[in-house]
């Protein structure tokens, strides 16, 4: 069991460093709950978005693929307690450095997103 959870929470950070990486919003928006929020800090500037405000930023900007970046995201680690889980990700991305946080939750037998804090650090 879980090794199962582990490869469909893999299969679900893929489709969201895709959904990132190439801007393809149909894919990212598949990977949140319709009630996330996203909350970062991009050196020391507080961020605040829905999952609705958020695919829209991601939608309205290039992509890194577009920017000729290199796709370096990785994930760092995973921690999962029955339906809930925490993923550790590095995403290197339109000259940030970024670390995110996820908070999953296993709605309907699925893993989704229903939450995401992330900061820059900078080197």
């Amino acid at each position: 069991m879980y090794q199962d959870n582990i490869k469909e929470i893999e299969i679900l950070i893929n489709k969201y460093f895709e959904g990132i990486f190439y801007g393809n919003t149909s894919t990212l928006e598949t990977c949140f709950s319709v009630n996330a929020n996203i909350y970062g800090d991009i050196n020391s500037s507080e961020y605040f978005k829905s999952v609705n405000e958020y695919i829209k930023t991601v939608k309205n900007r290039k992509s890194p693929n577009n920017l000729s970046e290199t796709f370096k995201m990785s994930i760092i680690g995973i921690d999962i307690l029955g339906k809930i889980a925490m993923v550790k990700l590095h995403v290197p991305m339109l000259g940030f450095n970024y670390y995110d946080y996820l908070s999953l939750f296993k709605i309907n037998g699925e893993w989704k997103i229903v939450n995401k804090l992330f900061t820059n650090v900078v080197l």
